[in-house]
C-alpha cells in the first residue's frame, strides 16, 4: 500500500512538472514555475515553494513554457504561442501560422496572457487617455510672521497641476500674495494681488504645437478689479528631452482690464472707474531644466504688445529653482515680475514678488 502511495505521488509531481514552465540557467540549474513577464535584463518567474524568483536575462539558456506566451520583439511585431527553445533560437507554435523562429537577442519582451492584457490596457490608456489621467501638480507656499513692537503677516501661495500626454498638454495655474502690518496701532495692506489661469497646448507634430489659454488677474495696489485675457497661437519645441525643455510661441490676445474708482484724497481728486479693452500680440518662452537629481529650474517670459493702442505693452517674467529634500517635498525661490507700461496715473509700472518656502508635489512627469 505504501508504494502504491508513493508511486501516486510521483506521478502527481509529474503532472505538476510537466504543466509548469520550465527555465534551465548557464549553470545547469532547472527551474519551473509561471513565466510572468520578462524585459532586456530579467526574467520573472512565479514558483509554487520560492514565490516570485527574478532572474537575470542573460543567465537564461533555455525556456520551455506550458502556457502561450507573448514575445515582443525589437521591431514592434509580437508572436503568440507555446515557447521552447534551440540553439539559443526561441521557436514559438503559433495558432496561426506554425512554427516561428526568432534569436534571443531579437526579443525584447516576453509576457504571459495576463500581463500583455494590462500591457495592452496601458498602452490603450496612454493612446486614448481620459480627462482625468495623469495629473500631477505642486503647491508653493511662504509665510512670514512678527510680533511684539510691530504686527506683520506676509503669505505667498502658488499652485500648478498639468495633465501631460504624448499628444497634448492642459495646465491650471494659480498665485497669490498677502502682506499686512499693524505698527503702533494702525493697520495697513501693503500687498494683496491673486493671478491664474487655464492653458492647453495640442501637439501637431514632433516639432510644432498650437495652444490656447485664458488668464485673471487681480491687484489691490494697481487697483485692478480684473484682468481677463483670452488668446491663442502657435509654438515650436526648440528642445524636448526629459532633463530640458525649451518652447517658444507666438499668437495673439484680447485683453480687457477692470480698474475700479479710486476715492478722493485731501491731495487728490476723486477718479472714475476705467475700462480698457484692447488686442495685443503674444510672444514669449518657456524654458525647464533638471539640472541634477534634486535640482530644477523652471521659467517663462511672455511679451504682450498693444496693437490697439500702439507703443503700450506689458510683460510678465516667472522663474522658480526647487531643489527636493524629499519625493514629495522640495524648498523653492520663486522670482515673479508684472510689467504695465501705461497703469493709472500715480501707479508704479512694476510689481515684483520674491518668495521662499516649500514646495509639496503630487503624481509624476509634469515637474
Amino acid at each position: 500500500m505504501r508504494h502504491i502511495v508513493v508511486i501516486f505521488v510521483f506521478l502527481g509531481l509529474c503532472a505538476t512538472a510537466s504543466q509548469a514552465d520550465q527555465i534551465t540557467l548557464k549553470n545547469g540549474d532547472r527551474l519551473t514555475g509561471t513565466i510572468v513577464k520578462s524585459d532586456a535584463k530579467t526574467l520573472l518567474l512565479k514558483t509554487d515553494f520560492a514565490g516570485d524568483v527574478t532572474l537575470q536575462w542573460d543567465a537564461v539558456t533555455s525556456i520551455m513554457s506550458s502556457q502561450p506566451l507573448h514575445l515582443t520583439l525589437k521591431d514592434g511585431q509580437t508572436i503568440v504561442g507555446m515557447v521552447t527553445t534551440n540553439d539559443g533560437r526561441f521557436e514559438v507554435a503559433t495558432k496561426e501560422t506554425g512554427p516561428v523562429v526568432a534569436n534571443k537577442d531579437a526579443v525584447a519582451g516576453v509576457r504571459d496572457d495576463a500581463e500583455q492584457k494590462a500591457y495592452d490596457d496601458q498602452i490603450d490608456r496612454l493612446r486614448h487617455p481620459h480627462l482625468t489621467d495623469f495629473w500631477s501638480g505642486l503647491l508653493d507656499t511662504g509665510l512670514s510672521l512678527t510680533r511684539g513692537n510691530s504686527e506683520s503677516l506676509s503669505y505667498t501661495l502658488a499652485g500648478k497641476a498639468a495633465r501631460v500626454t504624448e499628444r497634448d498638454k492642459i495646465s491650471v495655474y494659480t498665485a497669490a500674495v498677502y502682506n499686512n502690518s499693524t505698527v503702533n496701532g494702525i493697520n495697513s495692506t501693503t500687498a494683496h494681488a491673486i493671478r491664474g489661469g487655464i492653458r492647453g497646448d495640442l501637439n501637431v507634430s514632433e516639432k510644432l504645437f498650437v495652444f490656447g489659454f485664458t488668464d485673471f488677474e487681480y491687484d489691490q495696489f494697481q487697483d485692478l478689479d480684473l484682468r481677463n485675457v483670452l488668446g491663442g497661437g502657435l509654438g515650436y519645441h526648440v528642445i524636448n528631452t526629459k532633463a530640458t525643455t525649451f518652447d517658444v510661441f507666438a499668437g495673439g490676445d484680447f485683453d480687457q482690464d477692470f480698474f475700479g474708482a479710486i476715492a478722493a484724497t485731501p491731495t487728490t481728486p476723486a477718479t472714475p472707474a476705467v475700462t480698457r479693452k484692447s488686442g495685443e500680440i503674444d510672444l514669449g518662452e518657456t524654458f525647464n531644466a533638471k539640472l541634477n537629481n534634486r535640482t530644477t529650474i523652471t521659467e517663462q517670459f511672455s511679451l504682450f504688445p498693444n496693437v490697439s493702442n500702439t507703443g503700450s505693452y506689458r510683460f510678465q517674467f516667472d522663474t522658480t529653482a526647487a531643489t527636493k529634500l524629499k519625493n514629495w517635498l522640495s524648498w523653492q525661490v520663486t522670482f515673479s515680475d508684472r510689467y504695465l507700461s501705461n497703469p493709472l496715473p500715480d501707479f508704479k509700472k512694476n510689481d515684483l514678488l520674491l518668495s521662499t518656502g516649500v514646495r509639496l508635489t503630487f503624481g509624476k512627469g509634469a515637474f
